[in-house]
């Protein structure tokens, strides 16, 4: 496979983008990468890149979208931050991959099991710990997790149904933020020129699940 051109990319619509995804974490799942050169994709995108997509995953070390789906050098825009969440920074870059390098497609991906959600659930022992720029990070999650707890229910990262809802949850809300939060991104998606998308990744299995 080649690295994408200004030329290509313009051919690629939200829909082609997305399938480009989903074909090529089923390659990864069934570890049928795709062939390609990378150098000759250093070479290709030397001058400038097109990618087709802007992925929003969390820093977990198992979560690297151009891994799990299968894409190679200027192909997607990743940006990474602990729990998945939307900031105006992130905004800003999400910004710049649509509407400036003209990708058709953001996705919101969580996945499974993920730490920094673990932390929002516990977040009074993390908080024990000292370290105010983490405790900063993990209070986004407390409206989201005062959403999906049921009354009663144990507020724990040992909770799994608990943290699965959370984590579906998260990925709805900071696709909800994106909408909120930039008219430009808003505006993309009303005029059918980008598709705003949720998905969840399986760190047991590799298969990508989409909300």
């Amino acid at each position: 496979m080649k690295a994408h051109t200004s030329e290509t990319q313009s051919t690629i619509t939200p829909e082609k983008a997305l399938n480009f995804l989903k074909e090529g974490n089923q390659r990864f799942v069934n570890n049928l990468k795709a062939n390609r050169d990378l150098l000759e994709q250093v070479n290709a995108t030397r001058e400038g890149q097109w990618p087709f997509a802007v992925v929003l995953s969390c820093i977990d070390s198992r979560t690297s979208a151009e891994l799990i789906f299968d894409q190679g050098l200027g192909d997607v825009f990743s940006i990474r931050i602990a729990g998945n969440f939307v900031n105006q920074d992130i905004l800003g870059s999400m910004e710049f991959g649509c509407n400036v390098a003209g990708s058709k497609l953001i996705v919101v991906l969580g996945h499974t099991k993920c730490g920094a959600l673990k932390g929002g659930l516990d977040a009074a022992q993390i908080k024990g710990l000292g370290m105010d720029n983490l405790n900063h990070l993990i209070n986004h999650f407390d409206p989201i997790i005062n959403e999906v707890i049921e009354e009663g229910e144990e507020r724990s990262s040992k909770n799994s149904s608990l943290l699965e809802r959370l984590n579906q949850q998260n990925v709805k809300s900071a696709i909800e933020d994106i909408r909120k939060l930039s008219s430009t991104l808003n505006n993309l998606e009303n005029e059918g020129k980008i598709k705003i998308v949720g998905a969840n990744y399986d760190v047991e299995t590799g298969a990508v699940t989409w909300l």
